[in-house]
Formats: C-alpha cells, structure tokens, sequence
C-alpha cells in the first residue's frame, strides 16, 4: 500500500526537500504540498490524503489551528507536527490539537520517513522523554478530579493496567514483559482501550490519563483516582 503524503510549510525550501525524500521511497508518494494552514485545509478538502507533515509556525494559519480544524473532519489524515525546536510550545500545542507526534525540522531523512510509516500504521511518533516534557507543560493547566468519579471505569481491570502502562510511556515489548503476557495479547488491550475510550492513539492516551489524574507529573500513576499504586 501506497502512503500518500501532503506537506505543509511557509519555506518552500524545507517543502521541496521533503518532497525529495519521500518521492524517493517505493511505499510514498507526495500527493500535494501547501505554504500555511489555511491554503492546506482548501487542497486537503479534495485531496486524498494519510499523512500530513505539518510546519507549526507558519503565516495566516499555523499549524495548530489547521490540524485543529482537520480534526474536526470526517476520517482525518494523521498529522506530524514539524518544529525547529524540541521544546517548541507550538509542537506541544499541535500534539493537544491532535497531531500524531511531532520531529525536528533537521531530523534525519530516515527518521522522518520511519515517522510517516509509523503515524500511517496508527502508532504515535513521540518519545517517553519527550512525553514527560509534554505532561510537565500541560500540568498546571490541569484542574481538579471530580471526587468519586472513576473515568475509567469502562475499562476492564487488565485493560486499566495497560492504559497506565501507555501513559508511562511504555511501549508493547515493555508492557508484555511486565504483565507476563505476550505482545499479541497486549495489542489487544491496547486496541481495546483506544476503542472504549474514544482516543487515536498513545499520545492522546498520555494525555488523558493526566487529565483525568489517573496519573500526575512526579508521582506514580494510580489504579483508582486518589490512590497511589507503586510500580
């Protein structure tokens, strides 16, 4: 199967060396590019499309507004939020608004590619390291739990351990290990949990497991609101 990629970016140089390298891939092909977000939801509309790689700073509309907007469309492409910096609050922004991840401006070619092959399969592109920066910038803005309410109770108590294990930033491998089971059987879970919960992938799993306090920057996460459990 053919990726079909659309790339967004105000430099027409950083453009048309993306459209270099993906071209250049047997499995890719570039169906598209704009120069700012607005231009991009136009092309996008009538343009079939799976993956985005999305600049966030970019004149007119950036990158937030408009992956904001392709959200809210029916059957979205997944979105790949390009950043010159990688503490960059404009990327951390694009990830809220529903960006699959996000990748350096200068990143290698090998990683941009293994990124949209990745993004394409329904995983998320973000590392634990940068994922705990993620949730130590969300963080304050964070109200409240609703006492006695448990937002994850739709879930099994098997499905629960493996959502706080996602939110740790553990990948399939890790999890399996921890839980004695194999990585088929937390694929599963794993597909379960996206499903019950209504969420794309394990970025916007970090995410809320943090908005609903099921785990909170600095302390361990919890098997029930309010309750610590040690790892």
């Amino acid at each position: 199967m053919t990726v079909r990629v659309f790339v967004v970016d105000d430099q027409e140089l950083v453009r048309t060396g993306c459209v270099m390298v993906v071209d250049s891939q047997p499995d890719m092909v570039v169906v598209g590019e704009a120069g700012d977000g607005a231009e991009a939801l136009e092309r996008l509309a009538v343009t079939g499309t799976d993956v985005v790689l999305m600049d966030v700073r970019m004149p007119r509309m950036d990158g937030i507004e408009a992956t904001s907007r392709l959200m809210a469309r029916p059957d979205p492409p997944r979105v790949i939020a390009l950043t010159t910096f990688d503490l960059d609050e404009y990327a951390f922004a694009a990830i809220r608004a529903g960006a699959a991840g996000f990748l350096l401006k200068d990143a290698p070619a090998a990683d941009t590619l293994a990124a949209i092959r990745t993004v394409h399969r329904g995983d998320a592109v973000i590392a634990p390291s940068t994922t705990r920066r993620l949730i130590e910038h969300i963080g304050p803005d964070l109200g409240p739990p609703d006492p006695g309410v448990d937002p994850a109770a739709r879930l099994t108590p098997r499905e629960r351990d493996v959502l706080l294990e996602m939110a740790r930033g553990a990948g399939n491998a890790e999890i399996a290990r921890r839980m004695f089971v194999s990585e088929g059987t937390v694929k599963t879970h794993v597909a379960r949990v996206l499903a019950k919960l209504g969420l794309r992938d394990r970025i916007q799993v970090v995410i809320w497991a943090y908005e609903n306090r099921l785990i909170r920057p600095g302390r361990p996460s919890s098997s029930r609101p309010g309750v610590d459990r040690g790892r």
